[in-house]
């Protein structure tokens, strides 16, 4: 092969040095086509807090290399027909958080809050063997999701503050949680006033009602009854009402783990709670009222039959609980 002429062979250096040589016009390639998708999903962003995707949205925004962005998708089936009310509830709490984090001075396009619709991505679905939801994913920004990037929902619940200390861990984005204004509460309060100054008002000097032992005792007894049935604890993990299994359709009201609980759960808890007072406050009347001997005798017997009955079923939720729990009341 002959050889180039010292002006020929010149240029044709400073035109390989200016192109870099493949493997620099291939990372530029690389470059355009991660700043494209930073710009598209920064523009579906500032329109919307949770983007929506299909399968090819997902596909190339989401799986497709390059990526130097985290994005947290709710795998969700939201369409009516599909009958998910934990998905209607777990994608309010999804939508307070993204939110949270679009309207934040700490927003950045170091992650992205997304959505796939069974309705709309059941290829996604199939991609990903996932038959349940609401299902939440993190893909991080290099490699492919870890056990950890899948969130707990069942341990941890959907509450928004969940959600965030769990993207906290994964992304090392810390999200403050801002929920919008909450009226029920100052109305409910308002509300409480006012019945007391009507009260007050219609009774004029006669408070003989506001030393009454037995409204009292009610009203501590049920305040009692319920934080001892869980709702703090709901209040606090805000977890779902029930769980549905995917499979049998079979709705599931009790928790099957013990550190974790349904909100059906708690009020299945305060019915029993509830339940078994009942019936030791009959027990009680019985041995001390004035009463003629008959109508004690079936006060007696229905308190007892009260504490016994919702007292097993008390112990059989403990029972499902706590697994391998060896006593029990009477056998149901």
């Amino acid at each position: 092969m002959a050889a180039l002429p010292v002006p020929l062979l010149a240029l044709a250096l400073l035109l390989l040095a200016g192109c870099g040589g493949p493997g620099a016009a291939g990372q530029r390639r690389k470059e355009m086509v991660l700043s494209e998708k930073v710009n598209q999903l920064m523009e579906w962003a500032s329109k919307r807090s949770v983007i929506r995707m299909n399968g090819d949205k997902f596909r190339r925004l989401v799986k497709a290399p390059p990526r130097n962005y985290s994005v947290i998708v709710m795998f969700t089936a939201l369409q009516p027909h599909r009958q998910c009310v934990v998905c209607k509830q777990a994608d309010e709490e999804y939508q307070i958080l993204a939110n949270s984090w679009r309207y934040s001075s700490a927003f950045t396009n170091k992650i992205f809050f997304a959505m796939v619709d069974f309705d709309e991505g059941s290829d996604v679905f199939q991609m990903l063997n996932m038959n349940s939801a609401p299902t939440f994913i993190n893909f991080p920004a290099k490699g492919k999701p870890k056990r950890g990037d899948t969130y707990e929902l069942q341990v941890r619940g959907f509450a928004a503050e969940q959600l965030a200390r769990w993207v906290a861990d994964r992304t090392d984005v810390h999200i403050r949680v801002i929920r919008p204004p909450n009226y029920a509460g100052p109305l409910m309060l308002g509300l409480l006033l006012a019945v007391i100054g009507g009260l007050v008002y219609l009774r004029g000097s006669n408070l003989d009602f506001l030393y009454n032992k037995t409204g009292w005792a009610f009203a501590a007894l049920c305040f009692v009854l319920a934080m001892t049935s869980g709702q703090m604890w709901n209040h606090i993990r805000g977890p779902p009402y029930a769980h549905k299994n995917p499979h049998t359709g079979q709705v599931n009201y009790i928790h099957g783990s013990s550190q974790a609980q349904f909100v059906a759960e708690t009020h299945i808890v305060l019915l029993f709670n509830g339940g078994v007072t009942l019936g030791m406050v009959l027990l009680h009347e019985a041995a001390t009222s004035d009463m003629d001997v008959g109508k004690r005798k079936i006060m007696c017997i229905a308190g007892i039959g009260l504490v016994v009955l919702f007292f097993s079923w008390l112990l059989s939720v403990f029972r499902s609980k706590y697994h391998g729990y060896p006593y029990r009341y009477v056998r149901l």
